[in-house]
């Protein structure tokens, strides 16, 4: 069994060494696993229940101050499952996986995905808050219950980075369609942390058969019920024959670009997993202003991974 496995495309992390120890968990468990299906799964578990990832627990908070969760499976053999948008779901892979096995459907979403998690006994009703993540949404000013407000509020403080305010495209401040930089909400700009981007993912091969998930609590600061790249198709995560991908970062770049079948398919013109993940964040680089990474397995077990954000963190068994 071939597996790896990352933590985000990001801001670097504040203990990266931590972090990096239960990446290597991950894998570890994931490597042990019977097929790529199992082991995938279980390395993203993992990492869904440790809140210094934005995965499960510890996932980022949304306009109306409720944290949802995402995430998408495929395999090589065409079978896919994904599933969006549910408050109180820790393992959101477990309900793309029986989407995937026991429907006829490729996404679920909002609060009739989360009865059907309870449906097929995956837990829900989890507290998915953090201490750190009620820290920074006791420092935002969120909006009132009117849906102007929401969208507003979500314009001025949608991809806010870090302390210093919004994320910058050649050199301005982006703050969102239609918004004006001085009214921007400092309070969000200043709660925004690292964490914003640390979906979790991972790919893995055994023999012919192969298996690419992600899994995500989203971006800080998104309009309430926003879904991202992560349970899209192509986008987030992707497999074929030739190999699988799990891509993370800006998830509306990485919709739009499809990152993860854009890697896919430099596998299937004969690339190997290193050379398609650096050359598809290359083209992604160059196509779009957000930050990127994506791990990659190929047909003949090989790993490769690259990223365009100051930071990634992988492992890889």
């Amino acid at each position: 069994m071939q597996i790896i496995a990352h933590g985000g495309a990001g801001s670097p992390p504040d203990e990266p060494a931590d972090r990096q120890a239960v990446l290597e968990e991950a894998v570890d468990c994931g490597a042990e696993r019977s097929d790529p299906v199992d082991a995938v799964c279980a390395a993203i578990r993992v990492l869904e229940v440790d809140p210094s990832f934005n995965a499960g627990v510890g996932g980022a908070v949304q306009s109306d101050g409720v944290v949802r969760t995402d995430a998408g499976l495929m395999t090589a053999a065409g079978d896919v499952g994904a599933a969006g948008a549910m408050p109180g779901v820790c393992h959101a892979v477990e309900v793309a996986r029986a989407v995937m096995t026991e429907t006829p459907h490729v996404m679920l979403a909002g609060e009739r995905a989360v009865s059907f998690a309870q449906a097929v006994d995956v837990e829900t009703g989890i507290d998915l808050w953090t201490e750190r993540t009620r820290e920074r949404w006791a420092e935002t000013n969120p909006p009132t219950d009117d849906p102007d407000a929401h969208l507003q509020w979500v314009r001025d403080t949608f991809g806010s980075d870090d302390a210093a305010g919004p994320e910058t495209v050649d050199g301005r401040a982006d703050v969102g369609d239609g918004a004006d930089a001085d009214v921007a909400d400092s309070d969000a700009r200043r709660t925004a942390g690292p964490h914003d981007h640390d979906t979790v993912g991972a790919v893995a091969r055994d023999g012919d058969e192969i298996a690419a998930a992600t899994s995500t609590g989203g971006r800080w600061a998104a309009l309430s019920g926003r879904v991202g790249d992560v349970p899209q198709v192509g986008a987030g995560f992707y497999a074929s024959p030739a190999g699988g991908a799990s891509a993370t970062g800006t998830g509306e770049d990485i919709a739009r670009e499809g990152l993860a079948r854009r890697a896919v398919a430099l596998l299937e013109q004969g690339a190997d997993a290193e050379t398609a993940a650096r050359l598809s964040i290359d083209e992604f680089d160059r196509a779009a202003s957000g930050d990127a990474g994506i791990i990659v397995v190929d047909s003949d077990g090989g790993t490769g991974q690259a990223f365009n954000s100051p930071a990634m963190q992988s492992a890889t068994q």
